[in-house]
């Protein structure tokens, strides 16, 4: 990303995350335990595999917020690297994990600090990460180059996009925000946010227009994505689903089978891919 945009969204993710923040109530992933506990056993599922292969695994596990994943990684016994934008939650979470020598923090106020670390890893994981990239292919394809043979990149929690989902998909998804918005007692900006959003006005400014970046350029091109990573990797496999904040909500759109969110899952990192 350039300086600018990097340097602005790296202010704004340290003012909405600051200490105290709870990322729970705005995060499907965090707050629903179906969806969350998926989320779990698809991740211990690539470190396991890698311990069958290696003996060992080496994790690199980027934006970790409050570790809520870390956890779960972390009692795999694999080694983790952890980066973190915001200087609160990674205070955080050297509290929470000083006393794991297995697990290293990593403060990256840019994106660029682990890509220019030189360590390498058997897993790479993204979640909740790649919206609030600008140039999330160029991300991913610059992470790739950091896993070694065999093994594996995996992402999850990020908005399908936008152009290929159907206008009731997309209302669907804009009335259950909505509805949480009210419960949360905030109507008003949840919905001053959405109208600049459909007027494409955009606030350099505003920390719900540039963290959750994803809104500038209509979600995340979860093809693009897939693509990209088939050339580097033996597998890939795509994972859809919903998502959304209210409990019963996301109850009944999980009953539905729509999907609003997506994973990625690429295994076997090939030996020649650059």
């Amino acid at each position: 990303m350039t300086d600018d945009v990097a340097s602005t969204m790296a202010a704004l993710q340290e003012s909405q995350h600051g200490r105290g923040f709870d990322y729970e109530p705005g995060s499907p992933h965090l707050r629903h335990p179906r969806l969350r506990n998926e989320i779990i056993a698809r991740i211990r599922a690539l470190v396991d595999e890698q311990f069958a292969k290696n003996g060992r695994c080496r994790v690199l596990e980027i934006g970790a917020g409050h570790g809520s994943f870390t956890d779960h990684i972390a009692a795999t016994g694999a080694e983790v690297t952890v980066t973190e934008m915001s200087r609160p939650s990674l205070e955080l979470l050297q509290q929470r994990f000083k006393w794991n020598p297995k697990v290293r923090l990593l403060y990256d106020a840019d994106g660029e600090a682990v890509l220019q670390d030189a360590a390498r890893y058997d897993v790479v994981l993204c979640v909740s990460v790649l919206h609030h990239v600008p140039d999330y292919l160029g991300f991913v394809e610059r992470l790739a180059s950091r896993i070694d043979e065999g093994g594996a990149f995996a992402s999850f929690q990020d908005p399908l996009w936008y152009p290929r989902r159907s206008r009731l998909n997309m209302n669907a998804d804009r009335w259950a925000y909505y509805a949480w918005r009210i419960g949360q007692g905030d109507l008003l900006r949840g919905v001053s946010t959405r109208v600049r959003r459909a007027r494409k006005l955009y606030d350099e400014t505003n920390e719900a227009d540039m963290v959750e970046y994803h809104v500038v350029r209509q979600g995340v091109d979860d093809q693009g994505l897939a693509d990209l990573l088939r050339d580097r990797f033996a597998s890939v496999e795509p994972w859809t689903y919903w998502s959304t904040q209210l409990p019963l909500l996301q109850a009944v759109g999980s009953s539905t089978g729509a999907a609003t969110t997506f994973g990625l899952v690429a295994r076997n990192r090939l030996p020649s891919a650059t």
